[in-house]
This record gives structure tokens, C-alpha cells and sequence, in this order.
């Protein structure tokens, strides 16, 4: 049973012979129904701000699951970030890893071009000494051979002037 002030002020009693004062009760009602009264008022107030704290706690509660989505989120696209920067790494490396043994190769061809052509060099240097070696022998014999002609000519030359001087 649910009593308001208005309940204690109009509560009558029954007057008997050497019973209360009805003004001390008049007046003890009246207090009792302000004092219930402003229990009622602090009742209501209290229901009304557990009832703004209620609310209040749940916009909190739902700020703290939208900042923990939040967080999770910004998480997952940390991780995201990190596996993409590795698989970045990653292509870099595996493409300076391919361009550095095409240089590598490159390199390699180019080194056996140049022993190719240093061995054709050193063929042609060979040849060049034997055509020199052989000319300079050539040569040497032609100047044998003129020398021989001349030693030849130089004794019918010296057999000529004994000619003319015994003649």
C-alpha cells in the first residue's frame, strides 16, 4: 500500500476518553506528512538522477565500445600496414636481388668477352711476330744474297782492274 502526504494530513482517528491531543496530532500529522513529503520529493530526485546516471553510464559504456572498436580497428590496420611494408620489403628485396644478378651476369659475360679478347689479341700478337720474324728473315737472306752478289761483283770487279792493269 502506497501512502502519499495528503494521506497522513486527512488520517482521522477516533477520539476516546483520555486519548491523544487532537491539535498535538493535527500537528505531528502535519509534520509527518511535510517531513514524508520531502522524502518523497528526495525520492523522486534521487530516482531521477540514478535514472540521468543510468543514461549517462550507458553513453559512457557505448563511447568505451565505440573507442574499443576504434582501437581494434586502428590495430587491424596497423597489422595491415605492417604486413604490407614487409611484403614491400620484401618485392624490394627480391627485386634488387634479381637486378643484381643480371648486373651480376653482366658482369660475368662481360669479363669472358674480355678473356675472349685478350686470347684473340694474344692470337693476333702471335701472328704479327711470326709475319715480322718471317719478313725479317726474308729480308735477311735477300741481304745475304746481296751480299753474296756483291762479294761476287767485287771479285770480277778486282779480277777486271787485274785485267787492266796487266793489260
Amino acid at each position: 500500500m502506497k501512502i502519499t502526504p495528503l494521506d497522513i494530513q486527512q488520517q482521522q482517528f477516533n477520539v476516546k476518553f483520555r486519548g491523544f491531543d487532537v491539535r498535538e496530532v493535527d500537528a505531528f500529522l502535519e509534520q509527518m506528512a511535510d517531513a514524508f513529503s520531502a522524502l518523497q520529493r528526495d525520492n523522486e530526485s534521487l530516482r531521477e538522477e540514478i535514472q540521468r546516471l543510468i543514461l549517462e553510464s550507458q553513453g559512457y559504456k557505448e563511447r568505451e565500445d565505440t573507442f574499443k572498436r576504434a582501437m581494434l580497428n586502428s590495430q587491424k590496420v596497423l597489422e595491415e600496414m605492417k604486413a604490407n611494408a614487409r611484403k614491400t620489403a620484401e618485392l624490394i628485396v627480391a627485386d634488387s636481388e634479381i637486378k643484381a644478378e643480371k648486373i651480376l651476369n653482366r658482369a660475368h659475360n662481360r669479363l669472358s668477352q674480355l678473356h675472349e679478347d685478350i686470347a684473340e689479341l694474344k692470337r693476333q700478337r702471335m701472328q704479327i711476330e711470326i709475319q715480322i720474324r718471317s719478313t725479317l728473315e726474308a729480308h735477311t737472306k735477300l741481304l745475304e744474297i746481296g751480299k753474296e752478289g756483291m762479294a761476287a761483283m767485287d771479285e770480277d770487279d778486282s779480277k777486271v782492274k787485274l785485267l787492266n792493269k796487266s793489260g
